[in-house]
């Protein structure tokens, strides 16, 4: 199983746009045949989406298995998701090049902030990511969020406990 994405770390984007992936984050992703990232603009916040080759097959396939081919849904969501994407190797210094239209729609101006977020991680304009968290803080505490741990086997289970013996 792929290690998650893990921690905030913010790096300098240089004038021709790369930035180097934080080495926590090219760890994970070297477990994949691809060497490098694939991004896409975010359709639920200004961020870009980044994650390994191996997550976007497993979105696609999601995404064949889930609607009909050539329905609005479907055109939609690989719209969103698969037309706007970049694959973006890392260079031998561990930076990728962020297209221009990307970083126009993060507004990235000087700094990136990569965000892991388990499975996939975001790359956010810092100050952007902090009115981000205030606001998703604000509305979990509202909701009253909480997670529910999903067992890993009989053995995780507290009332699975194996009788001892006599």
């Amino acid at each position: 199983m792929r290690q998650p994405f893990l921690g905030t770390h913010i790096n300098k984007i240089d004038a021709k746009g790369r930035v180097s992936v934080p080495a926590a984050f090219r760890q994970v992703l070297a477990e994949d045949a691809f060497a490098g990232v694939v991004c896409f603009p975010s359709f639920t916040s200004e961020a870009l989406e980044g994650c390994a080759m191996g997550f976007m097959n497993e979105i696609s396939n999601s995404v064949a298995e889930r609607y009909e081919l050539f329905s609005n849904d479907q055109e939609d969501l690989s719209d969103l998701i698969f037309a706007e994407s970049a694959t973006l190797a890392w260079d031998s210094n561990g930076r990728i090049q962020l297209p221009p239209e990307m970083i126009a729609f993060a507004r990235l101006e000087g700094t990136a902030a990569f965000v892991g977020m388990g499975k996939t991680f975001r790359i956010w304009e810092p100050e952007t990511l902090a009115r981000s968290q205030a606001e998703r803080r604000a509305q979990a505490r509202e909701k009253g969020l909480s997670l529910r741990l999903r067992s890993a086997g009989p053995e995780s289970r507290p009332d699975s406990r194996p009788e001892s013996a006599s």
